[in-house]
């Protein structure tokens, strides 16, 4: 007996240590996939959408301002600055939608995207992505600096998933334009409250009356501000005033008291991606709701086609 545990105590030992080594190379086939995979950082609104959908599974991607999150007043918290450290590359909107932004400090690539899509815009609206032709812009801005990071075996699906998205932007812009021209020439208006949608006026060819950007100053509404904002709007040709993502102030209330216009029911959302959406169906949501708010007719079956373009996406 003790000549033969002598003998094969060695043999057990040596298979367990082939099995084990074969569990630990299997291992480490499996874990630089994970381990090593780039992270992304996509600090405000649309881009997080936008950027994911382009990237695919080959990054993380991680989206510092949540959907029907308030960029403009975001502040880097400790737990973002440990992402930003890890990252391979940052993007951000600019023109100072996020002032937070401007507060990052890293080694690695930060692309102000909407900047390189108009370098020569000298206006004050930084939501630049309300118009798809822009967006489009954004998309190949994106895709472009994904491409230098991004290993070789990517490549081929990222240029894939380039061309599909340019694609469902095209669509979107177009279809948009119909919807806008199937209205009246007097009833292409929609009233807000801030300057959101000026990039979108000027795609769509309607007009966008801003009202407490034009009219008030530090947001003081006078009485002679309020008594302006409502002639403006009643001889614009407003059927509604359109409220943001939030509730209506007591301002916006008093402006569509005194102007005798209502406030619509339905909200637009302006600082990015609605909870629950994406890019497109947010932009599709925002476009039928301006357009069925000035009585017209939106083409909800058309835009819903783009959305699922958009979804399909991989």
């Amino acid at each position: 007996m003790r000549i033969i545990l002598t003998c094969s105590l060695p043999i057990l030992a040596m298979r367990f240590r082939v099995a084990i080594s074969g569990l630990a190379l299997l291992g480490l086939a499996q874990s630089p996939a994970s381990s090593s995979q780039l992270d992304v950082v996509a600090v405000d609104g649309t881009l997080c959408d936008l950027t994911s959908t382009l990237v695919g599974s080959a990054a993380h991607v991680t989206c510092l301002i949540p959907p029907g999150g308030n960029p403009h007043g975001y502040q880097l918290k400790p737990s973002d600055r440990q992402t930003l450290a890890k990252a391979a590359l940052i993007l951000h909107n600019g023109f100072d939608l996020t002032p937070a932004a401007n507060k990052i400090f890293s080694s690695a690539p930060i692309v102000a995207v909407g900047e390189k899509v108009l370098p020569n815009y000298q206006g004050n609206d930084p939501h630049v992505w309300h118009d798809p032709t822009t967006s489009e812009g954004m998309v190949r801005v994106i895709s472009a600096e994904l491409s230098k990071i991004l290993p070789d075996a990517e490549q081929a699906a990222l240029t894939e998933r380039t061309t599909q998205a340019v694609s469902v932007f095209s669509g979107l812009s177009q279809w948009g334009s119909a919807q806008f021209a199937a209205l009246p020439e007097n009833r292409r208006v929609i009233t807000t409250d801030h300057r959101t949608y000026s990039h979108m006026a000027d795609r769509f060819g309607f007009k966008e009356i801003a009202m407490l950007d034009s009219h008030t100053t530090g947001g003081v509404l006078r009485p002679s501000s309020l008594k302006a904002i409502s002639d403006e709007i009643k001889s614009s040709g407003s059927l509604v005033i359109f409220k943001p993502s939030y509730e209506p102030t007591k301002t916006l209330k008093r402006i569509s008291k005194r102007s005798g216009v209502p406030i619509s029911t339905n909200r637009l959302e302006g600082e990015g991606v609605s909870p629950g959406e994406t890019a497109v169906s947010t932009a599709v949501l925002n476009i039928c709701t301006m357009v069925n708010g000035q009585n017209g007719q939106c083409d909800q079956a058309s835009g819903d086609r783009l959305v699922n373009s958009w979804k399909s996406i991989r």
